[in-house]
């Protein structure tokens, strides 16, 4: 048998699907509760004081492990561990559904982000492991990149659903199906290419470093949105990341079986596909935040309609990422569908900061959504693809484990950054008006209206910058000439990395 049918797996498709569908479930899990907070928090008694906690548990967890569970994922085997992630997660989901206290539920979401820490990773590795070739390889991670992309907006659909026609706990409950049906198909069809697991002992020195950097600094950032960004504990947390991460980069460079390969972040394309994405995901996530809140508050929409009202901008991204590129991801250098993505999504943000009290949906939404779900997903399909590409086998989910990082640490970046804008511009407005209004609740609603404006404002220039960036830093190309990502960096990662990547398929 010659090496190129060795390589090539025939139920790669069919792994895909459950691939895919794991992935959905850990994407849509940051956004599908949020909607069901209010009903939880009211079912339960959660104060106001614990109910970011709901949020932030799973965030917390999942952040401060993607790098760990992305080492378990290449020490340990990816099928192993994603299999294992899919049970713990759906495990941790029912009891998040029986959940009878506030402790019980808060401890369930830090279960799903610790399983959704080793799940994320190992899925996003054995896409990289098993599609090899350039063409394929396009396919697989546009239809990645969609539900990457389109997941969160997924959620929001779905949690709105859930919590208006069933109950709040079935926002948990719906994700054992996922899981079932996912870990089913990982048993019977994903297999694992030989020779691409890593063998070395794990590095716990920088475990605990990366865990708890990583922890400090989403920690950090949540807190800088309710107490502050000079409150005492903010800038604690933010100094003890900065520490920790800092002795964590220099014991990855000193040990012989580094946690993160400084290779790995180090290499100019994967790097601006990290920093470009992180960038990106600051943005999304504050679209979400403030359009679920514009149109539940201040146009009065139901959680349904609310969640129907994301659906353009899921057929966009699904659009961008499958038909645009996906088709054009080995014709084109990867920086010319990234920077113009992330740019066509800031001219979508850029429509949406002129929303008003009246601002019509067909007219005045509609546009900005499409053209951020088209922007994204153009964008998002070559990252993904290139955030792994050209490493070696053995690093693969690491590489995975760290795309998951930069839009983890993204949100979470995002939410807090631009509520404190959204927050301070409401409050301004709010006083320089008092004087002039007919009524408390329009200037109220008016004011709210202008903080998400200003906050948006915001997340224009976050998201030009990103384009900016992976223009400047992504400057691989393709094989024979053409400029998709399939051999664009043997060159940069150095002679022992080249002698050792994930194949490419030979005609």
């Amino acid at each position: 048998m010659s090496a190129t049918a060795q390589a090539v797996d025939p139920r790669r498709w069919k792994a895909l699907i459950f691939i895919a569908l794991a992935q959905l479930m850990v994407v849509l899990d940051a956004t599908i509760v949020n909607i069901a907070l209010p009903s939880a928090q009211a079912d339960l008694g959660i104060s106001d004081g614990n109910k970011q906690w709901v949020i932030t548990a799973y965030a917390l967890a999942f952040g401060g492990l993607l790098l760990f569970g992305g080492r378990i994922a290449d020490l340990w085997g990816r099928k192993r561990t994603f299999t294992v992630g899919l049970i713990g997660f759906a495990l941790a989901s029912a009891l998040g559904g029986a959940a009878g206290s506030t402790s019980m539920l808060l401890g369930a979401r830090a279960l799903q982000g610790v399983f959704g820490a080793l799940l994320a990773p190992s899925a996003l590795s054995l896409l990289a492991v098993t599609f090899t070739e350039a063409r394929e390889r396009a396919k697989a991670f546009g239809i990645f990149g969609a539900i990457a992309g389109g997941g969160g907006a997924v959620g929001l659909i779905l949690g709105g659903v859930l919590t208006e026609y069933m109950d709040w706990r079935w926002t948990f409950f719906v994700n054992i199906p996922f899981a079932v049906v996912a870990a089913a198909g990982a048993v019977l069809v994903i297999t694992e290419p030989a020779g691409s697991r890593n063998r070395s002992r794990l590095d716990v020195p920088g475990v605990l470093l990366a865990t708890t950097g990583l922890v400090s600094l989403v920690y950090g950032f949540t807190r800088a949105e309710s107490d502050g960004w000079t409150a005492g504990v903010t800038l604690g947390l933010f100094a003890a990341a900065v520490v920790l991460l800092a002795a964590f980069l220099v014991v990855e460079s000193r040990t012989r079986r580094p946690l993160l390969p400084l290779r790995v972040v180090t290499n100019r394309n994967r790097g601006g596909v990290y920093l470009s994405l992180a960038l990106a995901v600051i943005g999304m996530f504050g679209l979400f935040l403030f359009l679920t809140y514009y149109l539940q508050v201040v146009k009065g929409y139901s959680p349904v309609t609310t969640g129907l009202a994301f659906l353009p901008m899921v057929a966009g991204m699904i659009t961008g990422s499958t038909q645009i590129g996906a088709r054009l991801m080995t014709r084109v250098r990867p920086r010319y569908l990234m920077a113009p993505g992330f740019a066509l999504a800031s001219l979508g943000l850029l429509v949406l900061t002129q929303i008003d009290l009246d601002t019509p949906y067909a007219s005045g939404i509609l546009p900005g959504l499409i053209m951020m779900g088209l922007g994204m997903g153009t964008a998002f399909m070559p990252a993904m693809s290139l955030a792994t590409h050209g490493v070696q086998p053995s690093d693969a989910g690491v590489a995975s484990a760290m795309v998951n990082t930069s839009q983890q640490v993204g949100g979470a970046i995002g939410t807090a950054l631009l509520n404190t804008i959204a927050a301070g511009a409401t409050t301004a407005y709010a006083t320089a008006h008092a004087a002039g209004a007919t009524s408390v609740e329009a200037l109220k609603l008016q004011a709210m209206v202008h903080g998400f404006s200003s906050a948006i404002w915001w997340a224009v220039g976050i998201l030009a910058l990103a384009a900016v960036l992976a223009f400047t830093f992504v400057n691989t190309c393709g094989p024979s000439g053409a400029a998709g990502p399939a051999a664009g960096s043997r060159e940069a990662d150095g002679a022992g990395e080249a002698e050792s990547q994930i194949p490419v398929m030979v005609h």
